[in-house]
């Protein structure tokens, strides 16, 4: 099994111009999932929305192309991809000839679907989606939509996850609420850089404490965790604490090497949403 620290990240690395689908580093789900007591069958369905910015390939007559990559990697996978390796397979497709870009986009699909089902007993494939240049300006940009916590004037003093301070309001019925927040910060797991994030929790069910919400969600501050590993702490935290009967909560976190990860976790089947980026993405 891979270990985090086995990968690229915070190492010099060289960068591959030719086409090379070894330089993926997939990292197992488990062991995270382990440390917030999630073992069998998993509580919440969703997926990890990735956007790689940086594609480029040759034409059989040598020019370069470009386009925008959108990748859905469903939750049920055993493995995530790391994300260094990830920009450095991009990479490799460089200097590499396709005759066309949908030949990348399969090639995509086939390399990454291999990396994220490696040791699954059923595995399937990952969507991927390229926008052309031609397409380039429908690409819209859009802020998560809900009350935003952020207006609430508070006193912070919590930088490590602290679920304690997820209560629910006494006394109040049940509601349906869509909040939102652009304070989520938490730093990579291997190299301590920061991962700066927007996050949106839809839920139905006890009314939760709105100031408490969000010192929990600032409370990620000096805490090392990947994306996808920092949701779904936070949403086994307010599915324990809080005690919704539905709950999804979806980050949009900021392009680093130039890809951002976008995970969303809801306790019931949904559609996903549209891969829009915000704008600090």
């Amino acid at each position: 099994m891979n270990t985090p620290d086995q990968s690229l990240l915070g190492k010099q690395a060289h960068y591959a111009d030719q086409y090379d689908p070894a330089l993926l580093f997939p990292l197992a789900r488990a062991p995270a999932r382990h440390e917030i007591g999630l073992t069998g069958a998993l509580p919440f369905f969703g997926a990890d929305l990735w956007t790689a910015f940086e594609l480029s390939w040759l034409n059989p007559r040598g020019k370069p192309q470009v386009a925008i990559a959108h990748v859905t990697v469903p939750c049920e996978t055993p493995n995530i991809v790391e994300s260094k390796s990830f920009k450095l397979y991009l990479g490799s497709f460089s200097n590499t000839v396709f005759a066309t870009a949908d030949a990348v986009r399969d090639r995509l699909r086939a390399d990454l679907s291999e990396a994220v089902w490696r040791g699954a007993e059923s595995p399937a494939t990952v969507g991927v989606r390229l926008v052309l240049p031609e397409v380039f300006d429908r690409e819209p940009v859009h802020e998560l939509d809900g009350l935003s916590l952020d207006r609430l004037d508070i006193e912070c003093t919590d930088y490590t996850p602290a679920p304690h301070l997820l209560t629910t309001v006494a006394g109040e019925p049940p509601v349906e609420e869509v909040l939102t927040s652009n304070l989520l910060k938490s730093n990579c797991l291997v190299t301590g850089q920061p991962d700066w994030g927007s996050i949106r929790i839809r839920y139905t069910g006890p009314q939760i404490e709105q100031g408490g919400l969000l010192r929990y969600l600032v409370s990620f501050r000096n805490h090392n965790e990947f994306h996808e590993q920092c949701v779904e702490r936070i949403f086994m935290d307010l599915w324990r604490q809080c005690k919704p009967t539905r709950l999804a909560v979806y980050a949009r976190y900021t392009r680093r090497g130039g890809l951002d990860i976008n995970p969303l976790r809801t306790s019931h089947p949904m559609p996903l949403p549209p891969n829009v980026r915000t704008a600090r993405q």
